[in-house]
């Protein structure tokens, strides 16, 4: 099988180089910086480059980029797919593109499916791709009525071999739901508590805690403000539940009440506790 991977960054780049170093499948990539592409020929992360005039040549595409990007492509160069082939994209929210994708790659005879690799790191680019980064992750697929099950199969199986420990199956809806708790809303929070004028004091003064929570507070902006937006209102839920949280502890501490304090940082604790032992 030919495989097309368009954005060689972190996410697409790893995905040729795990591509490549687990299967026997032809991986060509595109991407708008030639240094890039020159990178990822010299590291055998791709077999060639493939020019968008023939796209037609490749049976599978996934495609690395920005939400707005990865929908802007797919309806600019939908003439040029391959029909029958696959088209997978692997944006962090999944209802816009899969709304405005799915029926319209069908009625071109093609198949499209969404999906969100679950891995990353603070750092983006080519230069930190990692044929290594999605072991024992999980790949999130966001099937819908019109998805077949040769599709689904083909995909699911790529994603075994590319090293990921669990294949979720869920809809696009509730994926953007769950993605605002776990991912967007912790990289919000880090963000914003980075912002304290107290961070220029705190080397010699912190250990794993504060690393755990500001490690992602170093994000691509470009990237996190088209997921936040594209995902409004499932991540102002979200945002809204942690202010009113936070106003519970601030007024225990103003008040100087330790019974509420107590009762509020132990319901956190068996929440927690709760939680690792599903």
């Amino acid at each position: 099988m030919k495989i097309a991977v368009i954005g060689l960054g972190l996410i697409g780049g790893s995905i040729c180089k795990a591509l490549k170093l687990s299967t026997s499948h032809t991986v060509l990539g595109f991407d708008t910086n030639a240094d890039t592409l020159i990178k990822a020929k010299d590291q055998v992360a791709i077999d060639g480059a493939i020019d968008l005039a023939d796209l037609k040549e490749a049976d599978l595409v996934f495609v690395c980029l920005h939400p707005e990007a990865t929908i802007d492509f797919v309806t600019s160069h939908i003439k040029k797919f391959k029909k029958g082939s696959i088209i997978c994209d692997v944006s962090g929210v999944k209802s816009r593109p899969v709304a405005i994708l799915d029926q319209l790659l069908r009625d071109e005879g093609i198949n499209y499916l969404g999906t969100h690799p679950m891995a990353g790191r603070e750092f983006s680019g080519f230069d930190f791709s990692d044929a290594g980064i999605f072991n024992g992750a999980s790949f999130i697929i966001t099937p819908t009525e019109l998805t077949s099950l040769e599709t689904l199969d083909t995909v699911r199986n790529l994603a075994n071999q590319m090293g990921f420990g669990k294949i979720v199956l869920t809809t696009a809806d509730q994926h953007d739901k769950n993605i605002a708790f776990t991912s967007q809303l912790a990289h919000l929070v880090s963000n914003a508590y980075v912002k304290s004028p107290s961070l220029k004091n705190e080397q010699g003064f912190s250990a794993g805690s504060f690393q755990d929570l500001t490690r992602v507070a170093r994000l691509n902006e470009d990237l996190w403000t088209s997921l936040f937006i594209m995902n409004k209102e499932s991540l102002l839920f979200e945002l809204n539940g942690i202010l009113n949280n936070l106003n519970d502890y601030k007024r225990a501490l103003e008040n100087e009440d330790v019974e509420t304090m107590k009762k509020l940082l132990a319901e956190g604790r068996k929440l927690k506790e709760e939680a690792d032992c599903l």
